[in-house]
């Protein structure tokens, strides 16, 4: 089942995206992740890919070399070659972050509801593992952690995942640990030595935890997962690109802890405060 618990195939009416259910909900806060099947309309899918190809090349791998690619987004990062979506300032775009926020409050189910600001968009092609690339971008992807780059006070912050083609496990698509959500925070990967993952360092998500099998995409599903859980994902082992386009959501009281952040820019930014609305804006109350 692979965590898709909804039967639907596309959004309807105006809307770029459909909702989440209940079951999608209960799925997520019990697991950590969810895969929520044709969660967005068509022709929302083509215009994001379309802009991925104009930016990126056929190849995606000819997009310029920069050293600083955008809010929640690394220069260089070995397992997909990452490029700024900059979705806010694309209308067409920015409806599908807003109605992602709307989900996305739906998904933190927090006892006391909170708002959810927009954190990051961004391009993630895996790039083939068999083609040399400039970027990098065309490893496997270590079992990892995404809370441990962000420097905020708090856990509830969630990436939406979306295929932007047709994929399945020979591209390098994700696996998650199963309720690896709720063992606190494990560690950044850069620390850890000889080539070892968070699977290396606490064999108990191996032996306690079930692995979800890789996922298959059709285009417009979408994986959600918790920042707090533990996934990767194996080298795409195909000769093209695996598209997908990442957008990132924080709690709206997620606080900066005054930590350099790998992940975006702290410049103007206070320590125990929440993130600056001009930058990180709110999506749903």
């Amino acid at each position: 089942m692979q965590g898709s618990v909804h039967k639907e195939t596309i959004g309807t009416g105006d809307n770029p995206c459909r909702s989440v259910t209940p079951e999608e909900v209960a799925y997520y806060q019990e697991f950590g992740w969810v895969k929520l099947k044709g969660f967005v309309r068509a022709e929302r899918v083509k215009l994001i890919l379309k802009a991925a190809l104009q930016r990126m090349g056929e190849d995606a791998d000819s997009n310029a070399i920069i050293e600083i690619i955008g809010p929640g987004v690394e220069k260089k990062i070995a397992y997909f070659n990452a490029e700024y979506g900059g979705g806010l300032e694309n209308p067409p775009v920015r409806s599908l972050i807003e109605h992602v926020g709307k989900n996305a409050k739906a998904l933190m189910g927090r006892s006391k509801p909170v708002g959810v600001r927009y954190f990051s968009d961004f391009y993630a092609p895996k790039l083939p593992s068999s083609k040399q690339a400039k970027h990098g971008g065309n490893g496997p992807t270590s079992f990892h952690q995404d809370f441990i780059n962000f420097s905020v006070d708090r856990s509830g912050g969630m990436t939406f995942w979306l295929s932007l083609e047709d994929y399945g496990p020979e591209f390098g698509t994700m696996s998650f640990v199963n309720g690896s959500h709720r063992l606190g925070v494990l560690g950044n990967y850069r620390t850890y030595e000889n080539g070892e993952d968070l699977l290396d360092i606490y064999p108990n998500l191996r032996n306690e935890q079930k692995i979800s099998e890789p996922m298959s995409y059709a285009a417009g599903d979408v994986t959600v997962h918790s920042h707090m859980t533990v996934h990767g994902a194996g080298a795409n082992l195909t000769p093209r690109p695996r598209w997908a386009y990442l957008m990132l959501v924080q709690p709206v009281d997620a606080c900066w802890t005054g930590a350099p952040a790998e992940a975006f820019d702290c410049a103007g930014m206070q320590i125990s405060k929440p993130l600056p609305e001009d930058r990180f804006p709110t999506l749903a109350y």
